[in-house]
């Protein structure tokens, strides 16, 4: 399986993502913002960072990057899709996931090992947790809230698209917890902490096990190999 990762000006984890994949078992591609090209990849991950035009709203300008059109018209025709943090606020930018991502409630930056609830393990990144599953992986952000009306909140609810919920704090101010959401197909989804730095022992969160043991974040990238192998 191959996939995509696309780099942006000022992203700060596409190789940590990349190196994910690989953990994997996949083979990850590098895709560059200002091309047109996804390389035949099967999925693709828009990963965390800063992009160009942040100062305006995150992810705004990036949502509309060359390399976005092809995203946008590969994501409606069923292939996986992941954002994580900076790629999650292009994705609600691109109208690819509803809702939206402001500043923290507080105002500063937070970064912490993040407890969160698995809401929803029917996407195409979550099919090898099971609901109600409880993961810890890091969290980095400074606009990170989610927001959406409350109809849509609503929705998103009864619809079943809250992907995971944030447990013991909320880090960002994030309405009713809610940490990552998908789209109605469910190969679409966005979360702001970051699977891609709890996938090796010795380098992810803590654990009762043992320190920095926290591999959590692996599942989402086994869990988008098993999605496409299923079709």
């Amino acid at each position: 399986m191959r996939i995509g990762v696309i780099t942006f000006p000022g992203s700060l984890d596409e190789r940590d993502a990349q190196r994910a994949i690989r953990f994997a078992d996949a083979e990850p591609v590098a895709l560059w913002h200002g091309e047109h090209d996804l390389k035949s990849v099967d999925a693709i991950v828009l990963p965390g960072g800063f992009s160009y035009g942040d100062y305006l709203r995150a992810g705004a300008i990036a949502s509309v990057s060359p390399i976005m059109a092809e995203v946008i018209d590969a994501a409606n025709k069923g292939m996986p899709v992941l954002g994580i943090c900076n790629g999650f606020q292009m994705l609600t930018e691109a109208h690819l996931l509803p809702g939206g991502l402001i500043r923290n409630d507080h105002g500063t930056f937070v970064r912490r090992d993040q407890r969160l609830r698995v809401e929803n393990a029917a996407t195409a990144w979550t099919g090898e947790f099971d609901f109600a599953d409880e993961i810890v992986i890091p969290l980095k952000n400074g606009e990170g809230g989610f927001i959406a009306s409350e109809d849509e909140l609503d929705r998103l609810e009864g619809e079943g698209r809250v992907v995971f919920r944030y447990l013991d704090v909320n880090p960002n101010g994030s309405l009713r917890d809610i940490a990552g959401v998908t789209n109605e197909r469910g190969n679409v989804v966005g979360l702001m902490p970051h699977p891609e730095h709890a996938i090796e022992p010795g380098f992810g969160p803590d654990t009762d096990a043992a320190m920095r043991s926290g591999v959590d974040g692996l599942r989402f990238f086994t869990s988008a190999i098993q999605a496409l192998q299923a079709v």
